[in-house]
């Protein structure tokens, strides 16, 4: 997700594509643990974009 779709969204949108996220990071780090992932590039945008949605949350709670 980019930083315009990010800023878009309401609290609970934010809420509820956090914790997609994270559930969606969680699973790749479990795979690639077990098997290295074909792109494991996914692990650093997700990581990414959890951060990104934790920021947008914290500014809006501000």
């Amino acid at each position: 997700m980019k930083q315009s779709e990010i800023s878009k969204l309401s609290k609970e949108d934010l809420q509820d594509k956090l914790t997609e996220y994270q559930k969606q990071l969680s699973e790749l780090k479990m795979t690639h643990a077990i098997s290295p992932l074909e792109n494991p590039l996914q692990i650093k945008t997700a990581r990414r974009v959890v951060a990104r949605l934790k920021t947008a949350l914290s500014n809006q709670e501000a």
